[in-house]
This record gives structure tokens, sequence and C-alpha cells, in this order.
């Protein structure tokens, strides 16, 4: 961005001038709404309603069980696992939309355990970042309970020291969820294999925000959500991958009969399917997953305008944009951005600290048509965050600046101090 502060007339010549502005015509975006909350819930796409409405009526209601096979709902997960893939550096037929992330992170977390446990049993650590999403987190601790190992939290800038021989996992987000910072996928994959540790990348904030290379960053194993920049809908099935290295040494724990190799002869005995379609489980939500295929679809659109690079330089923009204005016009209101300003460390959000009223503040912009969202610090060195996601696919510059300028608003009146504004919502 130029030194100088955009104006509103600058950034609505950026929208004429954007190569991908026919994206946003994909989505349902509400009047008078400026939606900086892709980065937790995507937007609805315009073709999913009448999508799913067909595959209720028509294929539920009308062919009933005949459209397992008749609208391919059993490879629907394998379908949807091939359009995630290209987003994520993945060949065909090595992802499968399934379960939720969680669910996935499990299943693949035990598998690194078993490998680790075959090739050096003296590995008894996982390390992951302290501030890593905490489902994450909670699911590593619950393992090494079971399992006997232990789960090693540290600083971002403590990774690198912390890969010792003991340990046998690394397991991290890939764009962490609080500040948006970013890790170097292929250079910390590389520091964990000298030492013959496992990666485990959670994509939640990265597929579809971000280019993903998981060949090429020579990952271990992979998970991530439906229902964030892949706009799947709220609760869509989530993801999973593992390197084809890996996929057939060991069972995954949730043996169902979904990852069975031959499921409909009803064997009383488990046969695991070759290659990822083990890492299934139970039967898939077939509603769901249609709604997360119409999500991917615009990612599709988007290859004839130069696919996830071109939507990365406008992101890098976007958040850019964001920062140079928060830093020009803000900068007497105790804002702090805490998100990476170096473009190669940041996802596609930015993220502002304040040590008062962060949660009011977020709520004052909603009530102005802003939607950002709000999240605790510890009371320490992880402060309280306003949280802004910018989708290129349907977030536009004038959108950066009025948002901007809405924020100004908010803390030029003071209206944030308002008490309605302090009540916390079960949802924050």
């Amino acid at each position: 961005m130029s030194s100088l502060v955009p104006s509103l007339q600058d950034c609505e010549v950026l929208d004429l001038n954007d190569p991908l502005r026919s994206l946003r015509q994909h989505f349902e975006l509400p009047q008078g709404v400026i939606y900086l909350d892709g980065n937790s819930l995507g937007v609805l796409p315009r073709a999913t309603a009448a999508r799913v409405a067909q595959a209720v009526t028509h294929e539920w209601g009308h062919d009933l069980i005949k459209s397992w096979n008749t609208a391919g709902w059993f490879k629907l997960p394998q379908q949807v696992g091939d359009k995630i893939g290209r987003l994520i550096g993945a060949q065909q037929g090595e992802v499968v939309a399934a379960d939720s992330t969680s669910i996935n992170l499990y299943k693949v977390l035990a598998a690194a355990l078993n490998i680790a446990a075959a090739d050096a049993p003296h590995k008894k650590i996982i390390v992951s970042e302290r501030s890593n999403f905490p489902t994450d987190l909670y699911i590593a601790e619950a393992l090494c309970k079971e399992r006997g190992f232990t789960l090693q939290l540290v600083e971002a800038e403590g990774i690198a020291e912390a890969l010792q021989d003991d340990v046998a996992v690394l397991m991290l987000t890939h764009v962490n969820y609080r500040t948006g910072a970013m890790h170097d996928m292929a250079a910390v994959s590389a520091l964990a294999h000298v030492r013959g540790i496992l990666t485990v990348w959670d994509l939640a904030h990265s597929a579809g925000a971000v280019p993903v290379d998981l060949h090429g960053a020579k990952a271990d194993f992979a998970v991530g959500c439906g229902y964030k920049y892949l706009n799947g809908g709220p609760g869509a099935p989530a993801f999973v991958w593992v390197h084809p290295r890996h996929t057939d040494r060991f069972w995954q724990p949730l043996a169902g009969w979904w990852g069975h190799a031959a499921p409909f002869e009803f064997t009383p005995d488990y046969r695991p399917a070759k290659g990822i379609a083990r890492y299934q489980c139970g039967t898939q939500p077939i509603l769901s997953l249609t709604a997360l295929d119409c999500g991917l679809d615009a990612f599709l659109a988007a290859e004839s305008l130069g696919g996830m690079a071109a939507l990365r330089r406008k992101s890098l923009t976007l958040t850019g944009l964001f920062m140079q204005l928060v830093r020009a016009r803000l900068h007497a209101h105790g804002f702090d951005i805490v998100t990476p300003n170096q473009e190669s460390l940041r996802g596609s959000q930015v993220s502002l600290a304040r040590a008062e009223g962060a949660y009011a503040i977020v709520q004052a912009l909603i009530a102005r048509g802003v939607i950002g969202d709000f999240r605790a610090g510890d009371g320490g060195q992880h402060p309280d965050i306003l949280r802004f996601g910018f989708t290129p696919l349907y977030i536009g510059y004038a959108d950066v600046w009025l948002a901007v300028e809405q924020l100004c608003q908010v803390m030029d009146s003071g209206e944030w101090r308002e008490a309605r504004f302090a009540l916390k919502n079960e949802v924050t």
C-alpha cells in the first residue's frame, strides 16, 4: 500500500479495478452489513439453498435410499475432499471430507503416536503452541493421559528449542486463530523431521485463505474445518489428509464401517480401506456435505482468475489496508495490532489488542453492521482481542475503509461504553 492514507474514493477505484470482483456475486451478503467474520463462519453461497433443497426434496424425498447410488451420496466425502485437496497441495484421492475437526485430529494424532511408538518408543512428548486452538490442546491432552505421553506447551518463539530427541509429534495450527500469525510450514516441518518428529497441522484458518502445499512442505498429517473460509455452513464437515507414506501403516482409532475396505459385505471383522478412505468412521452427513460442496465451487470459479495465488494477493492487500488505516486513524485509542506486519507471516485476518473494552467495542461495531468477533485473553501474555477476517472472495476495499470508519465513530463517540454492549452473549 502507498504511504498516503487511502480515501474511500481510492478504495472504490480499487474495487472497480479488482480482477476478482465478480466472485462476490457467488454469495448472499446482507444489505448494510460488512462481514469481517468469515474466519469464523463463512457467508452463504447463492447456490447452496437450492442445491440443498434439491438434495432434500428430490434425492431424499423422491429417490429415497436409491440416492446413495443414483445421486452419488456414498462418494460425496471423496468428491468434496478432492475439491479441498486442490486448495491445500494434496493429490486427488488424498483428502476426505468427514466428521469434525476435533474428531479428525483425534484420528491423525492417534495414528501419529502409533507410528512413533513403533519407530521410536522412547519418544513420549507432544509439543504444541500455548495459544493453539483449545480443542486441539484438549484432544492432545486426552490422548496423552490415555497413552502415557506428555503435552508440552510453548510460545511460538520457543518451538525450535522444544524439538528435542524425546518429542514424538509437533502439533500446530498453521495460522494462529487469535493473532493471524502464520508458521512457515515447510521450514518448521523440516526442522521437526531432522529430529525424527512427525508433524500434525491444523488448517482451519488456512484452507481457502492462504496457499498451502502439504506435499511441498513434506507435512505428515493435516486436518481442517469446512465452515470458515470454505463457506460450508455452520457445523460443516471437516477434512483430513494423511501423507501417503503413512496412510496404510496403522488403523485410525475410530474404525467405523465407512472406513472398511468393503463396508457392504457386513463382515464382523474390520479390514481397513486402502488410503485416506480408512479415515472415515460412520455414516457421513450428506446434506451438510452437499452444502460444503457448493461452498467450494466459488474456488473453482476463482481458478480462471488466478486461483489461490490471486486470492492471496488480494487478501494481503486487504489486511495491509486495514492495518494502515488503523495506524493512521486510531492511533490515539490504544489499539495494538498483534497480527504480523510482514506479509509472509500473516494469514487472512487482523487482530487488534486493547487493554479495555474489547468485547464491548466489537458489540458496538456489530450494532452498526460491521461484524467481527472477540477472543478473550488469559490475563497475561495473551490479551483480549478484536478479530477481523478478510475473505477475498467477497470482501472489497471499500468495505475495509468503511469498517475502519465505523470503528473510529464507535471510539470517538464513546458509545462502546454503553451498558448494553458489555452484556456477554453465550457465543462471543
